[in-house]
Order: C-alpha cells, then sequence, then structure tokens
C-alpha cells in the first residue's frame, strides 16, 4: 500500500505495541530492525505505545473515539482468540497488533479495519482510493 499510494499522498505509519501477548516486548530499535529486516518496511515506525486500557496513548484514544467499531467483521478473529483461552478486547478498544485506521485528508477517522485485514483485501484498498480522492 505504501509504495503503491505514497505518491498520491498515503502516508503509512507503524505503532507497536505490546499489549497483545507480548508480541512486541523489543526495544524501538529492536522492532524497527525486525520490520524493516523480515518484511521490508518502509514506512515510519514510531516508538512503542500503549493502545488499550486506560494507559492507551492518546493518539489511540482519540481514534477509538471517532470510530468505535470497525468497517468489517472481526467475529471470526475474535472467536480465534478464544480458542486460544484468550479474552480479547471488546469495541471500542482496538483488537490485536496490525488492526488499521484511515485518516483522511481532512485529518478525520474515515475507516477502521480488524487486524486480518490483508493490505490488498478488496474494501480496504477501496476506502483507501476514496479517500485519497476526497
Amino acid at each position: 500500500l505504501h509504495e503503491n499510494y505514497a505518491g498520491q499522498g498515503l502516508v503509512v505509519a507503524g505503532f507497536p505495541a505490546n499489549d497483545f501477548g507480548a508480541q512486541e516486548p523489543g526495544t524501538n530499535d529492536e522492532i524497527a530492525q525486525f520490520c524493516t529486516t523480515n518484511f521490508g518496511v518502509a514506512f515510519p515506525m514510531f516508538g512503542k505505545i500503549v493502545v488499550t486500557g486506560e494507559n492507551k496513548h492518546p493518539l489511540y484514544a482519540e481514534l477509538t473515539r471517532a470510530r468505535p467499531t470497525r468497517d468489517n467483521d472481526a467475529e471470526a478473529f475474535r472467536e480465534r482468540l478464544r480458542g486460544f483461552g484468550m479474552t480479547p478486547t471488546e469495541d471500542p478498544e482496538v483488537l490485536w497488533n496490525f488492526e488499521k485506521f484511515l485518516i483522511g485528508r481532512d485529518g478525520n477517522v474515515v475507516g477502521r479495519f480488524a487486524p486480518t485485514t490483508a493490505p490488498d483485501d478488496p474494501a480496504l484498498v477501496q476506502a483507501i482510493e476514496s479517500a485519497l480522492a476526497g
């Protein structure tokens, strides 16, 4: 997405969080190195933040307030988490790593997508194209 749409104004930004199964225990430098080496990440990666609960970063407090539910279904992923003996978060909280928020050119949240949404998912791509056109 970053490569395909950056020229039209899309900025992908990564915000690592260790809120979900302690999947990001490393330092900011270690996380950035891992993402660059293993996934070729070329978009901005910010420092690790908290994205759920009482101590969530103000950015995520605003994102979840502005868009309290996802634009696509996350119930299958919730069931998968339950199958692993985990208790998924409830809306409006972020469900897991790689949940996606789409912010329009005007700064308003115009989309929110489940963690399982692939970068090439047609609904996500359409939402991005609509936001870039608007």
